[in-house]
């Protein structure tokens, strides 16, 4: 991803991304079911290394496979690459863990954007705390061995619902997470911009008092050249 791009998708919001990746046909980008851990946090942005568990056997998870240097979890940590969001396809399960804060806390540390699950994290309070963004569905606080097993790190997954492939960007905000394809990004981020300064327009004249029809969407010619004279003062 260019460093342009990761930039401009940093300003836009996934409301927007939503309706920009609509345009192409692509209805089914948002990752059901996840928040954010903690509001107010700016926008994550970063391209996907991800993590895949499955139901676990006992026979073959019990609690000495953390004792294995490849553990497939523990090297996902230790591999994501800074910039990038660990995404997790916990199978939309949070009876147990995807992770703990000691894990998050090393994500932080090594550089990554962020990270998400469609299952749960433990420790849920001290990860809210950290410096980076992390979304999941709800608290878990058993361990992970309960009933998910790590198997594959940076194949496509599915979380929430939503295809992921390594390198798709990811996009969350205090609405949730927007999957990109990664062949699209940088034209759904000039069109997301685009987007944006518009509706800047348009909730401006909204709040004054103008009606909606003709403004949005821009059907009314009047309207059109309004705001074109409007970017010229707003945006030089």
């Amino acid at each position: 991803m260019e460093a342009s791009t990761r930039d401009k998708l940093r300003t836009v919001s996934t409301a927007t991304l939503a309706t920009a990746l609509f345009k192409l046909g692509l209805k089914n980008q948002f990752i059901q079911g996840v928040k954010p851990l903690a509001k107010g946090k700016p926008t994550m942005v970063g391209e996907a290394f991800t993590l895949r568990y499955i139901p676990a056997r006992e026979d073959l998870n019990p609690i000495t496979v953390f004792q294995n240097p490849e553990h497939p979890q523990r090297v996902a940590v230790e591999t994501c690459p800074a910039g990038a969001v660990l995404v997790i396809d916990s199978r939309k399960d949070s009876r147990a863990a995807s992770a703990g804060s000691i894990l998050a806390s090393r994500l932080m540390v090594r550089g990554a954007a962020g990270i998400v699950t469609d299952g749960g994290f433990r420790d849920s309070a001290e990860i809210a705390k950290l410096d980076m963004p992390a979304y999941h569905h709800t608290p878990s606080a058993p361990t992970n061995l309960t009933l998910h097993q790590a198997i594959d790190i940076n194949v496509p997954i599915g979380c929430g619902d939503v295809a992921v492939f390594p390198g798709d960007v990811i996009v969350g905000d205090d609405d949730g997470v927007m999957v990109i394809p990664a062949h699209l990004a940088d034209q759904i981020a000039d069109e997301a911009v685009k987007m944006t300064v518009y509706e800047d327009f348009v909730t401006e004249r909204v709040l004054a008092g103008e009606a909606i029809i003709g403004l949005y969407p821009l059907t009314s010619e009047k309207h059109k050249k309004d705001f074109e004279e409007w970017k010229k003062v707003e945006k030089g």
